[in-house]
């Protein structure tokens, strides 16, 4: 085997770098076998690997070159074996580790970067997803993507590790597979109460009721995990009986979207995702959200009326845990998909079957169980930190 030449140059960036060093590695007449190149704030790094008749020659006339463009040039020869172990090592699995902050500090980079060698994972790229955070400005959206190799000695630990850091340095961690489904996920589902809106609607008719204490207490614990949904969604309605249904548009009127909504679906539209709402709230206010965020699908509770007057009886079949989950694979199958390439998020426990099916499952701004279960989870950004998991960067977005 001819002999295998990593050459590292760096310097300021400028536009004629790689033309100038390719061309002596042309004139060479080398094999390249791997190249990559990055700039950070006006310095460049550039790395290519080749196979050489004669390296001596090869290194001065790349020196002379590099000294000409004002750049520093470092060459490691490796031998047989070591490339052997590189070729080989390109074949290994893959992961992507998602750092997301409102800003990113050096503590939470040393965490992650820490977390991932005890596990022998290696990186090999570091990217930035967000834009540049501009000096004196309001913290907004940071994330920094890791590309890593190898297997985790132990991926339970580090899941546990991950969320005990992201807790402790108020950031959130996501860990997938470097698949190729990641990027080419087309169908995104989500709850509705507490994740597409910042309240539980059925709180807020209890509150027009006159007993918003009771409801909410029910809901807490129902959310929680520590009631079956189903019957504290029957218990809860039947407490509304005779509630005026013209309180519906006034709180129709007065729900807000979650931070980063209208932006996230925005951009799921552009990329050609279809979206659903899969919800245990009500049609009703479901069908609000549709059209005011082009929502394709929607599949919540039927809130029944007599004369004006809630009746207080829930209307079958009721979208209760079970009934998500089989709804977002019927939506799948409907749409041409697999499972893996679907989206779910939600935070309460009744959102656990479908995130537990999603090819990305997200927790988002969840109770503990359901963060705690859920693969993913986010908590420090808005919903459009999604598109973050996706790989998405911000200069690519919509403006």
């Amino acid at each position: 085997m001819r002999p295998i030449v990593l050459i590292n140059v760096t310097g300021e960036d400028r536009p004629d770098l790689t033309a100038a060093v390719t061309g002596v590695l042309a004139h060479a007449g080398v094999t390249v076998l791997d190249i990559a190149q990055s700039a950070v704030h006006g310095i460049s790094s550039l790395s290519i690997l080749v196979e050489v008749a004669d390296a001596a020659a090869l290194n001065e006339a790349v020196l002379a070159a590099a000294q000409t463009l004002g750049q520093q040039v470092h060459f490691t020869e490796l031998d047989a074996a070591d490339y052997q172990r590189w070729v080989e090592g390109q074949g290994s699995q893959r992961h992507i580790v998602t750092l997301l902050s409102r800003q990113i500090s050096a503590a939470q980079l040393q965490r992650v970067t820490a977390l991932s060698a005890e596990q022998g994972l290696r990186i090999e790229r570091i990217e930035r997803l967000s834009l540049p955070v501009v000096p004196g400005a309001q913290p907004g959206n940071a994330c920094i993507e890791f590309s890593l190799r190898g297997e985790p000695g132990d991926a339970a630990a580090l899941r546990t590790e991950f969320l005990r850091a992201a807790d402790e340095l108020n950031m959130d961690i996501a860990f997938q597979a470097d698949s190729l489904q990641r990027r080419h996920r087309r169908l995104a589902v989500f709850d509705m109460d507490s994740t597409l809106i910042e309240a539980e609607v059925i709180d807020e008719l209890a509150k027009a009721a006159g007993i918003g204490d009771k409801v909410s207490a029910i809901t807490e614990r129902a959310m929680r995990g520590e009631l079956d949904f189903r019957a504290s969604f029957k218990e809860r309605l039947a407490l509304l009986k005779g509630l005026d249904v013209g309180v519906l548009d006034e709180i129709g009127a007065s729900l807000r979207l979650t931070e980063g909504a209208e932006r996230l679906f925005a951009e799921l539209k552009r990329l050609g995702y279809k979206t659903a709402i899969l919800s245990g709230g009500f049609t009703y206010f479901a069908k609000q959200l549709q059209a005011k965020l082009g929502i394709d699908y929607v599949f919540a509770n039927e809130l029944a009326v007599v004369d004006g007057k809630v009746t207080g009886v829930a209307v079958e079949p009721i979208v209760d845990a079970q009934r998500k989950a089989d709804l977002l694979r019927e939506l799948a199958q409907k749409e041409g998909l697999q499972l893996e390439q679907t989206i779910a998020v939600g935070d309460g426990a009744n959102d656990l079957p479908m995130l537990a099916i999603a090819g990305l499952g997200v927790a988002f701004r969840a109770k503990p169980l359901v963060k705690q279960s859920a693969r993913q989870a986010i908590s420090t950004l808005g919903l459009d930190g999604v598109l973050y998991l996706l790989g998405v960067r911000e200069r690519d977005l919509q403006r």
